[in-house]
């Protein structure tokens, strides 16, 4: 799980492991003394964020339809790299989407997986799994104005940095002041609840995953929901048993 201010360094971090990972794999020198890199199948990557007009999808859908491929089809040999999911939409939806897609990933692909978020909730997952850890890119604040370290970390960050950002990017003053006080604002009033514990709403709805259908079993039932007996010839049948059974033989 990788936390840290925007512009820290987060994106290019995972993908510099993802370019180590294919080189490696090519037989290439990697800008490393040394590294072991298990087998890796295929990489996955969601990142950036961009449209369809023209197919008629927005950013989210396009968001969603990538991570559906990546859930649907990574395996525990796979490296997915996740950069921000969840962003395209209000914040709880995009908080429960990420922390649900993060727990997948854990639970059913068993991926070697990059998780870049700034839903610090999310931060909480190690605390719950053993083969989770916390990083950040680290930043140091002087006199509102930010300082990218580039430095990984251990642990979560503390924090996002989004106005120093928004004032390095030459967003108003009166813009900024404006930000800065309504941020103090929804800081206070979130210290007056309780922090959002997605593991306790997690104990009242518990419900386990579905067994995911192996693909030739798959093939095998739509094969058959396609067949209509008593119009098989015996050529068309004979050839369809020889099918089937190659099927069955590879599960």
């Amino acid at each position: 799980m990788i936390t840290g201010p925007n512009m820290g360094g987060k994106s290019t971090y995972m993908r510099q492991i993802a370019i180590i990972c294919l080189l490696a794999h090519c037989g290439s020198y990697i800008p490393a003394q040394t590294a072991t890199i298990g087998i890796i199948d295929r990489i996955f990557t969601r990142i950036g964020a961009s449209d369809d007009l023209s197919g008629g999808k927005s950013t989210f859908m396009v968001e969603m339809s990538e991570t559906a491929n990546i859930l649907n089809n990574a395996s525990q040999h796979s490296l997915v790299i996740m950069d921000e999911v969840g962003r395209g939409t209000s914040t709880f939806d995009g908080l429960a989407l990420a922390y649900a897609i993060a727990r997948y990933l854990v639970e059913q692909n068993n991926s070697y997986s990059l998780f870049a978020t700034h839903y610090f909730e999310l931060t909480d997952l190690a605390n719950h799994y053993n083969n989770i850890s916390n990083v950040h890119l680290s930043a140091i604040e002087h006199k509102d104005q930010i300082v990218f370290m580039h430095h990984v970390e251990d642990g979560p960050a503390a924090k996002s940095y989004g106005i120093q950002v928004a004032s390095l990017a030459g967003v108003p003053k009166p813009v900024l002041a404006t930000a800065k006080k309504y941020l103090q604002h929804l800081e206070q009033e979130s210290e007056k609840q309780t922090q959002l514990d997605l593991f306790n709403i997690e104990e009242a709805t518990t419900q386990e995953y579905p067994p995911q259908q192996n693909t030739e079993e798959q093939y095998i039932l739509d094969k058959l929901k396609q067949i209509n007996p008593d119009n098989l010839t015996a050529r068309e049948a004979l050839e369809l048993v020889y099918d089937l059974t190659q099927k069955i033989n590879i599960l």
